[in-house]
């Protein structure tokens, strides 16, 4: 259920402060030309509150690897959302 509200974690009420922190994150790391060209100090402040440097790590690790695998998707024409459960058994 909280999966289908990650696309709107700012209104949902089912995510915790520190989620909400990595969220936000997340979002500000992946959206670089939004916010600026980076991430804020606010909200590396906010996940650094709420997350140690290890958790920091690989929260910024798995950011950067999933937008990655969706630049790799982009350039080469790969669609998303056309998996089929059950289709490499």
């Amino acid at each position: 259920m909280r999966l289908n509200l990650v696309a709107v974690w700012r209104e949902a009420t089912v995510f915790t402060e520190a989620e909400r922190a990595a969220l936000e994150l997340t979002e500000e790391g992946t959206r670089v030309a939004d916010a600026g060209g980076g991430v804020s100090d606010a909200v590396w402040a906010s996940a650094a509150e709420h997350h140690d440097e290890e958790q920091l790590t690989a929260l910024v690790i798995l950011v950067a690897f999933m937008n990655a695998v969706n630049r790799l998707n982009v350039i080469t024409r790969q669609p998303a959302g056309d998996y089929e459960p059950g289709r490499f058994h």
